[in-house]
């Protein structure tokens, strides 16, 4: 995973709160400006101070990290499932649907993009 990406995933955690990046950054122990780099992408957190922002952001790491370990899938499942409870049944078999269709469609676009 890159810097920004892993940035990006940490303010909008931060975001979801309704925390100040000040905030976080007391929560965590680090210099509000540091918190703004990593969140930038500028920097990469050491593997302490990550685990102090998933700690104050009361957040699992495989959130953050998702796209980069296996475990994060995981992750993308819980998320898709909670999305899916929120609707009706009619509108859950919709999703479903337009997922599928979805999912076709870029499968399709990576086998071109190959050739």
């Amino acid at each position: 995973m890159d810097n920004l990406t892993l940035g990006k995933r940490i303010r909008e955690a931060r975001r979801a709160k309704k925390f100040t990046q000040e905030y976080l950054s007391e929560k965590a122990g680090i210099a509000p400006y540091y918190l703004g780099e990593i969140e930038r992408g500028i920097k990469a957190p050491s593997l302490k101070v990550f685990i102090a922002i998933t700690e104050a952001l009361k957040v699992s790491a495989d959130s953050l990290l998702r796209d980069s370990i296996t475990a994060g899938s995981l992750c993308i499942n819980n998320e898709i499932s909670e999305l899916l409870d929120t609707l009706t049944p009619k509108q859950r078999a919709c999703a479903v649907d337009v997922l599928k269709a979805y999912i076709r469609a870029i499968q399709s676009a990576g086998a071109n993009e190959s050739v």
